[in-house]
């Protein structure tokens, strides 16, 4: 395969290497080649520049420069697209939102004792993964995939800015993946603190960092940012995040959180939250889509406007990964397209 996804692997440890590079180099498709490793931070700042891969796969946890110091010096010097490798625990959670808050653009959670959640068992989500980061707007950096997204196609599909002025929504459904912790930081805090609706949120994460990405959030809002809980009532003014590793809908305005039955790969899905919204509250919804590989949360999305519902999805140029905004706006779901930075004020104006 011409034009393979260049990958640098850092980790100290030589069995973690080993094993990330075996599995990377096993893909069936051949899309992906490893350009060398690293043992620690420092070489893997020094190979970044030397090498200038397309993606790095980056430990936390190493001696003489922790990830999270390479990976400052690795985006302000030569800024390339980074998958961190987590633990599956509160401190690698946190540590994990510090990563991407400096700019990685996604996490491979590591959780070597736990087969089912095993960074080694789950081959097709890191190869889609390094997929995605290597097509990820890092720092305005071109990289080889950037000719697969056809501009023209985009720009066809954009519509105009809406003229509405108010919209009488009774909520706001929000869904984001590849980058949306970074995008929601500058959604959450664009909201007022008069909001009057509730503003659930499914972002594509594990379990147990949803709590993690409801608190940094909350730290930022003039609103209330929380994680929410099964049987809890939706009030007004509040943010909700959907818990990780299952599904949420919303019945008899109150939460309803489940385990995965088939419903969708993406736990929380954005389809399936937005499917039980507009049969909860009808074409009273704003609905927005941020950054995120795929396309889940279009079907739910284009139901809600054609009932009548208000679509905002994110624009290509800041979208981290422009998936899923642009799975909304090709199939006309989308009221308006616009830049991140314009989103949440463009919904204070809407509800006001």
């Amino acid at each position: 395969m011409a034009n393979k996804i260049r990958v640098l692997v850092v980790d100290d440890s030589s069995f973690m290497r080993n094993m990330l590079v075996r599995m990377i180099e096993k893909d069936p498709q051949e899309r992906f080649e490893v350009v060398d490793t690293a043992v620690n931070g420092q070489d893997g700042v020094e190979k970044t520049k030397a090498l200038k891969p397309d993606v790095i796969t980056l430990d936390v946890e190493m001696p003489i420069m922790s990830g999270l110091e390479a990976l400052e010096i690795i985006m302000r010097d030569c800024p390339t697209p980074t998958l961190m490798i987590s633990t599956l625990t509160e401190s690698g959670a946190t540590t994990t939102m510090d990563a991407l808050n400096k700019g990685a653009v996604d996490f491979l959670p590591k959780a070597l004792k736990d087969k089912d959640k095993n960074i080694f068992s789950a081959a097709d989500s890191i190869y889609a993964k390094i997929e995605a980061a290597a097509v990820s707007n890092v720092g305005q950096k071109a990289n080889i995939r950037a000719a697969a997204q056809p501009a023209a196609a985009t720009a066809a599909a954009t519509p105009p800015t809406s003229a509405i002025t108010k919209f009488p929504a009774k909520m706001v459904i929000v869904g984001s993946s590849t980058g949306g912790p970074r995008a929601l930081q500058t959604f959450i805090k664009q909201l007022p603190a008069t909001l009057n609706v509730p503003v659930v949120i499914a972002q594509h994460m594990p379990a147990e960092f949803t709590s993690a990405l409801a608190m940094r959030l909350n730290e930022l809002a003039s609103v209330t940012v929380k994680e929410l809980e099964k049987g809890e009532a939706l009030q007004r003014g509040t943010v909700y995040i959907a818990p990780g590793g299952f599904h949420t809908r919303i019945q008899g305005g109150m939460f309803d959180v489940r385990p995965d039955a088939g419903e969708s790969p993406f736990k929380p899905s954005v389809d399936v939250l937005a499917a039980s919204a507009l049969m909860a509250v009808g074409e009273q919804i704003i609905a927005v889509m941020l950054t995120g590989m795929g396309r889940d949360g279009a079907d739910a999305f284009l139901k809600i406007k054609e009932k009548g519902g208000h679509v905002i999805a994110q624009d290509a140029a800041t979208s981290t990964v422009y998936g899923m905004p642009r799975a909304v706006a090709e199939n006309g779901s989308a009221t308006e397209v616009l830049p991140l930075e314009r989103i949440g004020t463009r919904l204070a104006t809407l509800l006001s």
